[in-house]
């Protein structure tokens, strides 16, 4: 795909012409491809983060392959930031048919060592601004008018080691997800558990986490990490009128390590084949040779 100058969906052209959506976290890693994608289909995209740079470049990069998308610095924690910006993305394109939350992040650190400050921040960034988000998309816009919602969690069954603050923050927005599917439908609600995926995100943990990094592809079933490409496709999947009868659901794409069980040898039997449709992914550095 690199000599591209296209995302090379496997969904049909067209699949979301005169629709327009948000994309928070759209900066950097997953969001930007599946900004990219969803520009590619049809759509008019809203890109939220916090840092306009990052935002001015993917539009920029969206624009130079013929989509239309938006930059909005916006801090997804802050209730009247996150209620202007929904209402500054209605102005300008004058609907909001689905939001993708996807902003978060999060700190390696055993529980033990979590502030309560740390803790907090990561609460907010991976619960409490996707909840701003959904409801304010909800209220301004799809509760009269219909819509669906993909919010991004977190392989997070079984705990999550070292993130407990995050595993915490990202069962609540499954729940989140489960509720809100049911109080506000029809609009649809759902969820993807992306697990080990090869995006920028490596890059930014601390230098001694390198050699595990690198080695979690001998624990997944799949023998491999994914690609952006393949959590993106599960995204659009959902916002799609193929998922019409789909709500309330959590969609992971992990390769199946939450299967994996302990006292169990895991089969070697090469990887599953890799789906990669982002004209502009590259490899995390983390996993260089």
């Amino acid at each position: 795909m690199a000599n591209s100058k296209h995302y090379e969906s496997i969904f049909r052209a067209g699949l979301f012409d005169g629709q327009a959506g948000i994309v928070t976290g759209g900066g950097s890693g997953l969001g930007r491809c599946a900004a990219h994608e969803l520009a590619a289909l049809g759509a008019r995209v809203a890109v939220i983060g916090r840092k306009a740079d990052r935002l001015e470049r993917v539009c920029a990069e969206i624009s130079a392959a013929g989509g239309v998308a938006r930059a909005y610095p916006c801090d997804i924690r802050e209730e009247e930031i996150v209620r202007g910006t929904v209402t500054a993305v209605l102005r300008d394109f004058g609907r909001v048919d689905f939001l993708l939350n996807n902003a978060g992040g999060q700190f390696a650190a055993p529980l033990e060592t979590i502030s309560a400050k740390g803790w907090d921040t990561v609460v907010r960034t991976n619960l409490t601004g996707g909840f701003l988000m959904a409801r304010e998309c909800y209220t301004q816009w799809m509760q009269r008018n219909g819509g669906a919602i993909v919010n991004i969690i977190a392989d997070m069954w079984q705990g999550m080691p070292t993130m407990g603050h995050s595993g915490a923050a990202r069962a609540g927005m499954l729940n989140f997800t489960e509720t809100a599917a049911f109080e506000w439908a029809p609009v649809r609600v759902n969820s993807v558990a992306p697990g080990w995926i090869a995006s920028s995100g490596l890059d930014q943990y601390p230098a001694e986490m390198r050699e595990h990094i690198r080695s979690l592809h001998r624990v997944v079933p799949a023998g491999r990490l994914g690609t952006e490409s393949e959590v993106a496709a599960a995204i659009v999947f959902l916002l799609s009128p193929a998922a019409g009868f789909i709500s309330g659901s959590c969609l992971r794409v992990d390769g199946a390590v939450p299967n994996v069980k302990a006292g169990r040898a895991l089969a070697r039997h090469g990887h599953t084949p890799a789906f990669d449709g982002f004209h502009l992914a590259t490899k995390p550095k983390v996993l260089e040779d």
